[in-house]
């Protein structure tokens, strides 16, 4: 994919209207007004979404000697939960905005105190923005004026609710309301949903959809051991549903409540070089990333300060990408020392020991955790890919273009074919017999309807990276070729069908 920044035309709205206009993503129960918080995924969604998880699969587990996959359940005995510390410290800071009604992440509200000639004389709030610093200046400023304050006003230095102290609380103004007095003080909220097992509905059968798939490859460590034929160093890779009761979720499909993740555990040595395995799991994360199509100028790297790291962590790094509103988590890359493994053995009674046979010692693995998002990824490949540029109609005018220039190993078809004219009948042959062959193995589209420039718009803005058109030179000219139309330069050679393949074969995987 090109470096070149993204279009100017990049925002949510054009990226939402996209969604739902080309069949990418659905607001869930739309019918019935939405379910804030749950998406359903589309026609080409769903293609996009399996294009995204298989890539990872395969360059993850299949082309790697080192790791094995996983499947593990949704409802997991809920003792799992309790050994992991989700039960207890799974939590959000919440307030609650007494006159709205509103709910607000503590840590995803600002407030400033507004500070006159060195005397603070209010305060002002925001919710967490790419421009959170600004906002609050802006608010602070207003506020001054409003109040006819005189004196000079200091720059407004940041803090989120959670540093707030309880006498500031009754003085910050609520964002819903604008004014002070409503705000309750941060309370924990435990984000796990709640189910129920078996006939029963009392808290023996209580249980949880899991809010992350990590601890199914903790909890299966043993048995992939002794039945996976796995040496020091290994992986167990899993790809699933998670479920987190988010209180304020948002950004269209980057915070939602129901989500599909891609984790791998990479359990190694206990005196292995831990910060060296580190950083080769950030490098190849990051090179995957580049390889389905982000532009590593969207790219950047967080690394969590030692003193924000929970107790048992060695080290975080988080792979940050540019979305349209703000610099965001895209994958979190943790180095999380044996914490897991030996939380589960003292919970189970059961030994998660393994014996390293060179070594000769029998120890408790540690492990790296690369953990991603596929909705994030299928939200940051939409925003790097969306781009609004011109071609010209049938007539020579110019107009305007919105293509999706996705990388050809995740767009949703990958070849279109196009017969030239819809009433020749040789055309049309030709080009469903070609369709047939290339559907076997490929996520091929046939086109017949309308002009062919409008066929070549609506491939490009699904992020169709090529269009074969069956033309007259195709049936009148020794060869048998066709109009390979190429989707990001538009430029036009012709092909055979041998080499069509060779081209897809070679792109596409």
């Amino acid at each position: 994919m090109s470096e070149k920044p993204a279009s100017a035309e990049t925002t949510m709205d054009n990226l939402v209207a996209l969604a739902k206009r080309r069949g990418f993503v659905f607001q869930s129960s739309e019918i019935y007004g939405g379910l804030n918080g749950f998406f359903d995924y589309g026609p080409l969604g769903v293609e996009l979404k399996k294009n995204i998880r298989d890539c990872w699969w395969n360059d993850m587990v299949r082309r790697r000697d080192d790791v094995v996959g996983l499947e593990s359940s949704i409802i997991m005995h809920p003792k799992v939960w309790e050994a992991s510390g989700h039960v207890a410290g799974f939590t959000d800071p919440l307030i609650d905005c007494k006159v709205s009604k509103q709910r607000f992440r503590a840590d995803q509200l600002f407030f400033a105190p507004v500070v006159v000639d060195d005397k603070t004389v209010g305060y002002v709030s925001a919710l967490e923005s790419e421009n959170t610093t600004g906002e609050l200046q802006a608010a602070a400023e207003n506020f001054k004026r409003k109040k006819a304050i005189q004196g000079q006003l200091a720059p407004v230095v940041a803090k989120d609710m959670t540093e707030a102290k309880p006498e500031e609380i009754a003085l910050i103004p609520s964002p819903a309301t604008g004014e002070p007095g409503s705000l309750t003080p941060p309370r924990a909220f435990n984000m796990m949903f709640e189910t129920y097992v078996g006939p029963m509905r009392d808290s023996s059968a209580v249980a949880y959809l899991r809010p992350e798939t990590a601890q199914g490859m903790f909890v299966d460590f043993k048995n992939v051991v002794d039945t996976g034929r796995v040496k020091l160093p290994f992986g167990i890779a899993q790809i699933g549903k998670s479920f987190r009761n988010e209180i304020t979720p948002r950004n269209f499909i980057f915070r939602s409540r129901e989500f599909e993740q891609m984790e791998m555990e990479y359990f190694i040595h206990e005196d292995a070089d831990w910060a060296k395995c580190h950083q080769e799991w950030i490098d190849w994360c990051r090179n995957w990333l580049i390889s389905i199509g982000l532009p590593e100028s969207h790219l950047s790297f967080f690394s969590h300060p030692k003193e924000k790291l929970a107790f048992y962590s060695k080290g975080t790094v988080d792979i940050m990408f540019k979305y349209p509103f703000g610099v965001q988590e895209l994958w979190g890359i943790a180095a999380r020392g044996n914490y897991d493994l030996n939380q589960h053995a003292q919970a189970s009674g059961k030994s998660q020991e393994y014996f390293d046979e060179p070594s000769k010692k029998r120890f408790v693995p540690h492990v790296i955790e690369p953990a991603v998002g596929v909705d994030r990824i299928f939200l940051a490949v939409l925003c790097a890919a969306y781009t609004e540029d011109e071609a010209p109609d049938e007539k020579g005018k110019m107009e305007k273009r919105i293509v999706l220039k996705l990388s050809p190993r995740i767009a949703p078809v990958k070849v279109a074919v196009l017969p030239l004219l819809k009433n020749k009948e040789q055309l049309t042959q030709r080009a469903k017999a070609l369709y047939a062959k290339l559907k076997r193995k490929y996520a091929a589209f046939y086109d017949d309807g309308g002009a062919i420039g409008r066929r070549y718009r609506r491939q490009d803005e699904i992020g169709t990276p090529w269009c074969v058109t069956i033309d007259f030179d195709t049936i009148e000219k020794p060869g048998d070729t066709f109009t390979l139309r190429e989707r990001d330069s538009m430029k036009q050679s012709r092909i055979t069908e041998a080499e069509l393949f060779a081209l897809l074969d070679e792109k596409v995987y």
